[in-house]
């Protein structure tokens, strides 16, 4: 297998900062191809030709037939591949909508076969709590944790859409956030190979650890026990300080290579045990599409492999189709 190198690697930008209504109230879904092409377009005039579809901006779930063909039109018009969706805050073990949220999930895997797109992530984060909605950075107060009670009930229902998703050609990818059961390494590698399906891996979105404003585990220990199980890759920074005498935890958002987590470290190690997965650059924050812009360009750069014929190790999940020789 020839492995992807900075110039064809497919690096998506995240739909994450783009509001999910419009200014009159209304669906991105239900908005209409107009307005998803006015966001497609910007994301491609800062230089994108790729585009994670995340849910906090379009529902793709909630898109008839007439509607992806629709989008699938408008974002080849605008000149961006969907490449990935990242499903959020639709945890299949929430207690109130579990149920809800497992239908809503087999529907994303659905939209992504039609849209011809081979990575979903999913998570067990759930909706914001009315105290996080009111700081500038929710990640600051606790938010929900996952019940221990609810392990087995998480893996039978991931088992599920691991399942329904290799029917469908697709790559299910965990993402990790704090409190749940993909809140630490150890935990997040246990429940992937607890629902044991090569096609469910880890999307191991370390930034989600890394700003928490309390004691977490070393990044590169997060890196190295995660990483040989990841097969799509969110990936954003911090700025962390700590006083740990006093019990003080600061982090704020950073440009990837201005931030706490070395990805230049981090890249070569995910390599040296085969991921070949997409990447979506994220940011939270400011003008959160320039810093997409700006962390895509310092990974094809300064981060990714140059020439071909390096050393790719073996993953312990299935990576893309587009490892076996695929173009961005």
């Amino acid at each position: 297998m020839t492995g992807l190198t900075a110039d064809d690697w497919p690096i998506a930008a995240a739909a994450l900062p783009f509001a999910g209504r419009t200014p009159d109230g209304r669906t991105i879904a239900a908005a209409g191809p107009e307005e998803w092409e006015r966001t497609l377009t910007e994301i491609a005039d800062a230089g994108f030709d790729r585009v994670d579809l995340t849910d906090s901006w379009l529902r793709v779930a909630d898109l008839d037939e007439p509607g992806l063909r629709d989008l699938t039109a408008v974002a080849s018009d605008a000149g961006v591949v969907p490449t990935s969706i990242s499903a959020i805050r639709c945890s299949v073990i929430d207690h109130a909508h579990g149920a809800e949220n497992l239908a809503y999930s087999h529907r994303t895997l659905d939209a992504a076969a039609a849209l011809g797109i081979e990575t979903v992530s999913f998570g067990l984060h759930q909706a914001l709590t009315r105290q996080q909605q009111e700081q500038l950075w929710f990640w600051t107060v606790k938010g929900h944790h996952d019940d221990p009670a609810d392990w087995d009930l998480a893996v039978s229902r991931l088992q599920e859409l691991g399942r329904h998703a290799a029917e469908l050609g697709i790559l299910v990818s965990l993402e990790m956030y704090e409190d749940t059961f993909l809140g630490t390494a150890d935990s997040a590698v246990r429940l992937v190979e607890g629902i044991g399906l090569d096609n469910v891996g880890l999307n191991p979105d370390i930034g989600n650890l890394v700003r928490l404003h309390r004691p977490i585990e070393p990044w590169w220990q997060l890196v190295e026990k995660t990483l040989p199980y990841a097969n799509f890759w969110h990936v954003k920074n911090y700025a962390r300080d700590e006083d740990t005498a006093r019990g003080e935890y600061f982090a704020v958002p950073a440009p990837m290579q201005y931030g706490l987590i070395d990805y230049r470290r981090a890249f070569r190690y995910a390599i040296e045990h085969g991921f070949q997965g997409v990447i979506c650059v994220e940011n939270y924050g400011g003008d959160g599409l320039s810093v997409c812009a700006d962390n895509r360009d310092y990974l094809r750069r300064h981060v990714l492999p140059k020439r071909e014929g390096y050393a790719l190790g073996t993953s312990r999940v299935r990576q893309p189709r587009h490892a076996q020789g695929g173009s961005r």
